[in-house]
């Protein structure tokens, strides 16, 4: 029997990146006949034969493709039995000098400038790369500061934990010689690697052989690959929260006070590398994607969160259990319709997650907007109508509501009388079809009517919160912040199911209001710098952030979060980042390598406050 490689490839856009696993695609062929008299087994992950995976053969001519996954790998310990064949893997680090370096602001881009004063004062070479002078400049003020240190602080040695040294593996490492005279360095022996500080710069080599016991070094010759120059690992967005002058708030504010994030993470089944042509494919990787949101999220420390996108698979084995190692409980409602994806049936959805160390759950609602336009559809007499209104109507889109209860109450007096202190916060996630606004402005309509009736029940503050894709000064958004929609505003013109009249109908009760426009109305606490930039940020007409969502082929305002203006008050906002801060391969756009979703994450602070 003859097996052999048939091609080894990594994945589309598998560039390597610190802390990325690296899988190559093995294909083997095999001239064995399953059908013959024989005692030779291959090991399909420890077992089985050829004949079990349903192979056929015409005789030693047939040349039969398998994947590699069927055989297991042939690591150190591994005992083969008489005729079992294996894989055996190898990856190298190439020691021939560093053949790449890398940008240390935008660490995905190669480095084209260099700063000849970390030269002089020994700084890591890694912290000395700057992908253009425009680069060069805007890091300037925080480069200068590390300057200043090394100045101090004397010239540390060159062996830094950023793996600038010298190679500094031991004498029983595995050397080898390339065909050009470079030499390389063995670094593991499976056929996953994960790249580490050490490879920066430095190409890899993958080899791989099919190995049986009879033939230990391989049973044809190996077949390799290469990568392109390991890229150091992307740090996700630095931002942080803006206090708010609360000096004009008339009433009392209390000391309790808590933070609210939203973000819409871009789901994985919407991160088309076709629609995303700004960002590195590797960069859109869910694997990539879903730590640097994770780091995001924790280094702002929300007390509260609410995620739009969440792919229903990804919670059940990413979100929740990862957040629930920093401290958070959570729930999940996901869309009402499914697509298959990665071999499973999957959505994305709504998921609320909050620290169990400052609040309980009382109670959870899921509002389903299918629910809601099969009722409406009921009321319609004509078969025509109801068939209208469903085909319009059904679009999957949910809520979800929950009323958490403070661990530790704000106020000591109501405390100490029994009182206690609940918060009632919906998450949602908008139809985005922009041809389709009166059936925006019926999903946000009915959920605010579900609102009130939570409302009437109890006086509990509220926050309303999510991807509402709908810009200021829209119908939507109009009945968000104002509570009402006017009579003649333009979009109420289109309304084929007659669901917007009278426009009357279009209004609710809450005091709601923008937690942002609070940044634009009460002002930054400090006149600082940054006060002055996020002033910049700020659409002065809307007083919305100029763009929540930013890509190629739309910049705008459509996540917001709203807020009871006569039970709370917003303390402060994280800071918002403009078109510099989010300018990636000379393109302004989300997602990037840092910026992980197509949108940011809005965070604000609140206090509870009564007059």
């Amino acid at each position: 029997m003859s097996v052999w490689v048939d091609r080894a490839a990594l994945e589309p856009g598998d560039t390597p990146v610190i802390g990325i696993s690296l899988t190559p695609r093995v294909t083997l062929r095999t001239d064995h006949d399953p059908n013959a008299n024989t005692s030779t087994t291959l090991s399909r992950n420890g077992h089985g034969n050829l004949a079990s995976a349903g192979m056929s053969a015409n005789g030693l001519t047939n040349y039969k493709k398998i994947d590699a996954d069927q055989y297991r790998e042939a690591g150190d310990g591994v005992e083969l039995k008489s005729g079992e064949v294996a894989l055996r893997s190898r990856w190298y680090r190439c020691l021939g000098g560093r053949t790449g370096a890398f940008c240390s602001y935008h660490p995905d881009l190669e480095a084209t400038v260099q700063c000849l004063s970390c030269v002089k004062l020994n700084v890591p070479l890694s912290r000395s790369y700057f992908c253009s002078t425009q680069c060069f400049a805007q890091a300037w003020p925080e480069h200068k500061k590390l300057l200043k240190q090394y100045e101090e602080n004397g010239k540390p040695s060159r062996k830094s934990s950023e793996g600038y040294a010298a190679d500094t593996t031991t004498n029983n490492t595995v050397h080898i010689r390339g065909p050009g005279g470079e030499s390389w360095v063995e670094v593991a022996r499976t056929r996953t690697y994960t790249p580490t500080v050490e490879d920066i710069g430095h190409v890899l080599k993958y080899e791989c052989v099919p190995v049986s016991k009879e033939h230990p070094h391989g049973m044809t010759a190996a077949s390799t690959l290469e990568t392109e120059p390991v890229a150091p690992t992307p740090k996700p967005p630095t931002r942080t929260m803006m206090p708010l002058a609360l000096d004009g708030i008339k009433g009392s504010v209390a000391t309790g006070k808590f933070t609210l994030l939203t973000y819409n993470v871009l789901s994985d089944i919407y991160a088309n590398p076709d629609m995303y042509t700004n960002c590195p494919k590797w960069g859109l990787k869910w694997t990539y994607r879903r730590m640097n949101l994770l780091k995001e999220i924790v280094s702002y420390r929300p007390d509260i969160f609410c995620l739009q996108e969440v792919q229903s698979d990804h919670y059940e084995n990413f979100f929740k259990p990862e957040f629930s190692k920093y401290g958070y409980d959570s729930v999940y409602k996901k869309k009402t319709s499914e697509v298959y994806a990665g071999g499973n049936m999957v959505i994305d959805g709504c998921g609320t997650f909050y620290r169990r160390d400052r609040f309980s759950i009382i109670k959870k609602y899921d509002v389903e907007f299918n629910k809601a336009a099969m009722s409406l559809s009921e009321a319609l007499s004509a078969n025509s109508q109801k068939k209208a209104a469903l085909n319009r109507l059904l679009k999957d889109n949910v809520a979800l509501i929950v009323v958490l209860e403070a661990l530790e109450p704000p106020d000591p007096a109501a405390a100490a009388a029994g009182k206690r202190q609940l918060l009632c916060v919906a998450n949602t996630h908008i139809h985005a079809n922009q041809e389709l606004k009166d059936v925006k402005l019926w999903q946000v309509h009915t959920l605010l009517k579900g609102l009130e009736k939570i409302a009437a029940s109890a006086n509990i503050p509220m926050l309303v919160s999510g991807d509402f894709n709908s810009v200021p000064g829209s119908a939507a958004h109009s009945l968000l912040a104002q509570g009402r929609v006017p009579v003649d505003h333009p979009e109420l013109s289109v309304d084929p199911l007659g669901i917007l009249r009278p426009p009357s109908k279009l209004c609710h009760q809450l005091p709601l209001m923008s937690a942002y426009a609070a940044l634009a109305q009460q002002g930054p606490a400090l006149q600082t710098p940054a006060a002055k930039k996020q002033k910049k940020c700020m659409d002065e007409e809307t007083c919305e952030p100029k763009f929540t969502n930013y890509t190629m082929d739309f910049q705008g305002a459509i996540d917001y979060m709203f807020y009871t203006g006569d039970s709370l008050v917003t303390s402060a906002v994280l800071e918002l980042p403009d078109e510099n801060d989010i300018f990636r391969r000379n393109v302004s756009a989300l997602p990037n390598a840092e910026w992980s979703s197509d949108h940011i994450a809005l965070m604000a602070e609140f206090r509870f406050f009564k007059y």
